[in-house]
């Protein structure tokens, strides 16, 4: 997509902090870090989320998510991480190319959401 900021980071049109990059996909910093390492995978191919991908692209990712297996320890996740791909506006997704938000570095928190949970009550 011409203006996706995703895309224009792939292209190499928009610098960013690449930590691995093959023919499927580019690693990079995420510039507001939520954990001591947090790093973004996106996959080269620009399509919006998890819903919208093919087969072909499903075949893809999971390749892309077996080589992150190996850059564990290059990326300073041995003692763990946590993956996260949000879709939609609900789940505060704020770029339209999918992309795996990998997070460590340090102790995890046990909750996935940040939500306030009191707004439940009301």
């Amino acid at each position: 997509m011409e203006n996706c900021i995703f895309c224009k980071i792939i292209r190499g049109e928009i610098p960013s902090v690449k930590v691995y990059e093959d023919d499927d996909m580019v690693i990079i910093n995420d510039i507001a870090p939520q954990a001591k390492k947090h790093y973004l995978l996106l996959p080269k191919k620009h399509y919006a989320n998890i819903i919208e991908m093919s087969e072909e692209d499903a075949v893809t990712l999971g390749r892309c998510l077996k080589k992150l297996s190996t850059l564990v320890d290059k990326l300073g996740l041995e003692n763990g991480f946590r993956l996260v791909s949000n879709k939609g506006e609900d789940a505060f997704q704020t770029v339209q190319h999918l992309h795996v938000h990998i997070l460590g570095g340090e102790k995890l928190g046990e909750k996935m959401c940040s939500f306030d949970a009191n707004i439940l009550d009301n």
